[in-house]
């Protein structure tokens, strides 16, 4: 509403019509509101949005915020970014430090770029504006309560918030993370819950300049734990984590900080020290309930063993855009149904069959950790498996369903 002075030219609004312009912005009946605007939100906000249709894209917080996340952009996460969409690198990996908790290292390089390494305050923030040139409307500091079903002549589902407000939809994707509310209501079940501690360390330029071009990985001391460093080149920091099962958070913490002073890294002070709980998916959990489909961390969905999430939800954030389109269009509640379980189909016959992999490598790397760390150092064909794994050549479960020497590798370790 555009206020009038009296000399009849136009002025900006004022603050009393603010309040009335934000929600006849946000009012009406959206085709698809996607809570969350994490990788998985924004790919979804962006896959509907380049279809033409009114997408609502809502978050808590406003970009660009800190997330705890080691930043790692493999070959699958790249393959699924948007048209045209610039990378914000602070790195480029071409050789990996391998070590069994702290010992027996070695280092192996590759001549072309294993991946890149992002900042998620910067990555993330791209893709929400991704999804905004696509057309998408972006409205943050909204805290998502839930959201309910509404059939009759409505056919829609009404997505409230904390402040009282409601965002009707004919179609929402909850991609707000492995605390998620939507997952809730979807009814989300999760058989794996690990925690990952993290530390954003800066450190003097000749330091990080050590790093540059090289991750370190460290097979951990607690079963299924592993550590990491991640050179961030451009902003001379480096972030420093590691996760395990959750259970046992004191030897979680404990471990991180062996790890830093092993590294050297003792003496400086962190930026930021954060902890998350990563969460997968049991095979038989639900992806959808009527209107409603769930993405990313939302979704338990990443890699089992590395606990990796980014590609994850990049790629079912893309799929649940997509999906969502159809649920939104479809007419009555048995075409509902239909497109719903043709989302949960498309992510069971791709996603869900690499996890299925990774759970597989995680049960025998917590029983016979050495034996991984011996076959990526030791054995060129495992190392060339990695590197093509990370490069997005090809995935852990092709590897298995591809060499044998693979499958007798985990078999082995699994004993």
């Amino acid at each position: 509403m555009l206020v009038v002075t009296d000399s009849g030219s136009p002025d900006s609004p004022s603050p009393l019509d603010e309040p009335a312009a934000e929600a006849e912005r946000l009012g009406g009946v959206w085709d698809v509101v996607v809570v969350g605007a994490g990788p998985a939100g924004a790919s979804a906000a962006h896959a509907a949005a380049v279809q033409g249709r009114r997408v609502l894209l809502l978050d808590k917080a406003e970009h660009p915020r800190y997330k705890t996340c080691g930043g790692g952009i493999i070959g699958p996460s790249r393959d699924s970014l948007p048209p045209d969409f610039k990378l914000p690198l602070q790195d480029r990996v071409h050789a990996v430090t391998f070590a069994y908790n702290g010992r027996y290292t070695r280092t192996r390089r590759n001549e072309r770029m294993l991946f890149g390494l992002v900042n998620r305050d910067e990555f993330d923030l791209r893709l929400v504006q991704a999804a905004e040139q696509a057309g998408a409307v972006l409205a943050t500091g909204v805290t998502v309560t839930g959201v309910e079903q509404r059939g009759g002549g409505h056919r829609t589902a009404l997505v409230t918030a904390a402040d009282g407000r409601g965002f009707e939809a004919r179609a929402v994707v909850g991609a707000d993370g492995s605390a998620s509310r939507i997952a809730r209501h979807v009814g989300v079940t999760f058989d794996q819950i690990d925690l990952g501690l993290e530390a954003e360390i800066p450190v003097p330029p000749q330091v990080v300049a050590d790093w540059a071009g090289r991750i370190h990985l460290d097979w951990g001391p607690l079963p299924g734990s592993y550590g990491w460093v991640f050179p961030k080149t451009e902003s001379s920091s480096l972030t420093v984590g590691v996760i395990s099962a959750r259970g046992d958070g004191e030897a979680t913490k404990q471990y991180l900080a062996d790890y830093i002073r092993r590294l050297g890294l003792s003496g400086f002070t962190p930026s930021v020290e954060s902890g998350h709980l990563t969460r997968c998916r049991a095979e038989d959990s639900p992806l959808s309930r009527g209107r409603v489909l769930v993405a990313g961390d939302a979704a338990g969905l990443l890699e089992p063993w590395t606990r990796e999430g980014i590609s994850y939800a990049l790629r079912s954030g893309r799929l649940a855009g997509e999906w969502a389109v159809q649920v939104a269009e479809a007419g009555d509640a048995e075409s509902v149904r239909r497109e719903a379980l043709n989302y949960s189909f498309a992510v069971k016959a791709g996603l869900g069959v690499e996890m299925r992999a990774g759970k597989q490598l995680l049960g025998a790397f917590e029983r016979r950790p050495y034996l991984f760390h011996a076959a990526v150092c030791l054995v060129p064909a495992a190392w060339r498996a990695f590197a093509r794994a990370t490069q997005g050549h090809t995935t852990f479960a092709q590897v298995l369903r591809q060499y044998r020497a693979a499958r007798r590798l985990t078999a082995t370790a699994a004993r």
